[in-house]
């Protein structure tokens, strides 16, 4: 049986945590420890008091995420935060969250996974941020209701789409999460079709202004692939189980 320390030490190298700069409050990493014993890893995009819950029924000792306790910023342990820590430590869970270092891995990441569920298999990094590129580029001609057929089957819903674009792509960008707001930056990279989880408002007046396709898939939709493949790889390196935990926000 893996420790939790020998999980950690693969999985922080494995994923570059410190090498990759980030938001503070992502705090990537180990955010909570456990007695040091693990034998079944949850993954989910967000952490919170339904998704450790879940975490517990199921048996869940180490929980990765995507988003972890700190985006809130510095914050008094009381209500919600103190809830759940005591949640994390009446059921011995160790919670691990990665951010950006998870958006950009080239094979477990979640542009790269979302990439090849859509079959764009020749993608280079693009869009730069905190001294990463952290999206990536296709060039790929493929017909526009064709690729929001692709999307919305991988993701398993329905897409939101701004058709201001050619019919036929040329030059597919995606960046998953909540990257619409930087819509203007995306499209002088001559992207003319962005997929992205979500956008304000106004980005689907840029969108038309700008000549691009904009497709929405979620920001929960987009990002629950690379939690899914670093739990999966995990699992097979260590031997050990597995699971998902699906709390969708809707968002």
């Amino acid at each position: 049986m893996p420790s939790l320390s020998e999980i950690v030490e693969y999985a922080d190298e494995y994923l570059r945590i410190r090498e990759i700069e980030d938001w503070p409050n992502a705090l990537n990493g180990l955010q909570i420890e456990n007695s040091g014993r693990v034998t079944k890893i949850g993954a989910a995009v967000d952490v919170s008091t339904r998704v450790l819950s879940e975490a517990a029924k199921k048996d869940v000792d180490l929980l990765l995420v995507h988003h972890g306790l700190f985006w809130p910023g510095l914050q008094p342990i009381t209500r919600s935060l103190h809830r759940q820590l005591r949640l994390a430590f009446e059921n011995d869970i160790a919670l691990y969250s990665v951010h950006l270092p998870l958006d950009i891995h080239p094979k477990v990441g979640n542009n790269a996974q979302l990439a090849r569920s859509l079959g764009l298999r020749s993608t280079t990094p693009f869009f730069e941020e905190k001294g990463q590129l952290i999206g990536l580029r296709a060039r790929a001609s493929i017909a526009r209701d064709q690729l929001v057929s692709k999307l919305e089957k991988s993701l398993d819903g329905k897409v939101k789409v701004f058709r201001s674009g050619p019919k036929k792509t040329k030059t597919i960008g995606i960046i998953t999460g909540g990257v619409g707001a930087e819509i203007y930056r995306v499209a002088e990279d001559n992207i003319d079709t962005f997929i992205t989880g979500e956008a304000p408002h106004w980005a689907a007046v840029a969108a038309e202004e700008l000549g691009v396709n904009l497709l929405l898939g979620g920001h929960y939709s987009t990002e629950t692939f690379g939690v899914k493949a670093l739990a999966a790889h995990l699992a097979e390196r260590f031997n050990i189980l597995w699971t998902f935990i699906d709390c969708s926000t809707g968002m």
